[in-house]
């Protein structure tokens, strides 16, 4: 708060002091002082007491159009948005107080200057104060906006950079301060009413010189206004590049940047919102099939794949959920199939779905496995150990190998990645029977042939089970206690 005070202070007199000085100096090179006669001590008395009256009056005038902003920037608290669209037009307000006083200066001393002198003395007054005065209004504005920084940044939280300073309004205002005002100023020493008649070289040649100090004043305070919050926007852009999503820049520029910045701002909260989206769909549906979407897009489609399928179901489900409460029996469900994810997830399978208390795993679609028989079994064998050193639920395990549709389902409006085919029905059927036997793993022999040696060897043959709806045996193995 005080830097900020302090710098609006600075900038009032300092740009005045300036100012000042810039038409005392073209007054003097056109030799108006002399011209002036007797009078001129008397309008340079008035000259003083005006800067003085001016600097008074401006403060209070500003302060009276920013009266509400110095009430909530001093509490330290939030505006409204009528107090934020207030305080974003500081620089503005700050460069027509500036401008009323030049503009009425130019005329009173104008019309001092023809009394004491000729009209064309008080005309060539006018003009040199006008110059002085751009060139301070200019000042003034691209002043305001740096020392404002903190007013202005509160205030397009709330209000919003829509509407306010453009980049144009500045490339303008540069402009007048580096080559207007110096240009017109010259103009004013070679075209009437021309009151040196005298060599006008060392009147060209302050001219250039003041030209190059605001050129370079105007153009570091724009540069300064423009290059820094780009450098941020560019660092911002970098980090969501590398993959960070909780990057936000501050919204402290006005215009087009501002609005620059809430839109960098905005892609980071919609990359940020796609990503939880797509890592919530992830979770419900698994990774693979939502690689397959992306690419595949969707459709009700899919195609004919030879997989490996895993079904896990609770034996005396019905018993248990009799006997504890509905919430044990979910945190109990929860841990199995925490189990059941982890080592299918190990092992490069999908699990395809949760049913009540079974699972439905897959291996060899939507994505493409080297041998999905071996990890199908090794998966398989490494759920029945983790459930039984457990020993909070008893389940059968059924794997069977075969040819499926692989796909979407549904409707358009409302899909669903599954697998369809005599594979997962006869790994339902196994889960069935795996429920009576020690192991508590049924696998068909087809799965076992198609499986690397190293896995068979954890396997011994059990039975030719019937199946319910088939019409033949099923060779069946269980692994090794």
């Amino acid at each position: 708060m005080l830097r900020t005070s302090v710098g609006f202070a600075t900038i009032g007199l300092g740009t005045s002091i300036c100012g000042a000085a810039l038409v005392w100096l073209l007054l003097s090179l056109q030799g108006l002082p002399d011209s002036l006669g007797p009078g001129r001590w008397a309008i340079l008395i008035c000259a003083i007491g005006y800067v003085v009256l001016a600097l008074v009056v401006g403060a209070v005038w500003a302060g009276y159009l920013q009266r509400r902003t110095v009430v909530w920037f001093l509490a330290g608290r939030s505006p409204t948005r009528q107090e934020a669209a207030r305080a974003l037009r500081i620089p503005v307000d700050l460069a027509v107080v500036s401008g009323t006083l030049w503009a009425t200066g130019a005329v009173l001393f104008g019309v001092l200057s023809a009394i004491f002198s000729t009209w064309f003395a008080g005309l060539s007054v006018i003009l040199t104060i006008v110059l002085g005065g751009l060139a301070t209004v200019g000042l003034t504005y691209l002043a305001a906006e740096r020392v404002a920084r903190p007013l202005l940044s509160m205030s397009l939280k709330v209000a919003g950079p829509r509407g306010a300073t453009t980049v144009l309004t500045r490339l303008v205002v540069m402009w007048g301060l580096s080559s207007g005002v110096p240009l017109v100023g010259v103009l004013f020493l070679l075209l009437p009413p021309n009151i040196d008649d005298g060599d006008s070289t060392p009147s060209l040649l302050s001219l250039a010189l003041i030209g190059l100090v605001l050129g370079a004043l105007a153009t570091a305070l724009f540069a300064r206004a423009v290059a820094a919050p780009l450098h941020r926007l560019r660092r911002v852009l970098d980090e969501i590049r590398a993959g960070r999503r909780d990057v936000a820049v501050a919204i402290d520029e006005p215009g087009e940047i501002g609005m620059l910045q809430a839109s960098v701002n905005d892609l980071a909260r919609g990359l940020k919102e796609q990503e939880r989206l797509r890592d919530l769909f992830g979770r419900h549906v698994g990774k693979d099939v939502v690689q397959h979407v992306l690419e595949h897009g969707i459709s009700l489609s899919g195609d004919v794949r030879e997989v490996c399928a895993l079904f896990v179901d609770v034996a005396d489900s019905t018993a248990l959920a009799s006997e504890l409460p509905p919430d044990e029996v979910a945190r109990r469900l929860n841990r199995l199939f925490d189990v059941v994810v982890s080592a299918t997830n190990t092992n490069g399978g999908l699990v395809n779905k949760f049913q009540g208390d079974a699972a439905l795993c897959v291996f060899g679609a939507p994505a493409r496995h080297a041998d999905p028989a071996t990890s199908a079994l090794r998966t398989a064998r490494a759920i029945r150990d983790a459930v039984r050193e457990r020993g909070e639920l008893d389940l059968g395990i059924g794997v069977a190998t075969g040819q499926v549709f692989a796909g979407q389902l549904g409707s358009p409006s409302r899909l669903e990645y599954t697998v369809i085919g005599d594979a997962v029905n006869e790994a339902a059927r196994l889960t069935e029977h795996a429920k009576q036997v020690p192991g508590r793993v049924l696998a068909s022999g087809p799965t076992i042939e198609a499986a690397a040696r190293s896995e068979r060897d954890h396997w011994t043959e059990h039975e030719a089970l019937h199946l319910r709806g088939r019409p033949t045996p099923t060779e069946t193995w269980t692994p090794e206690s």
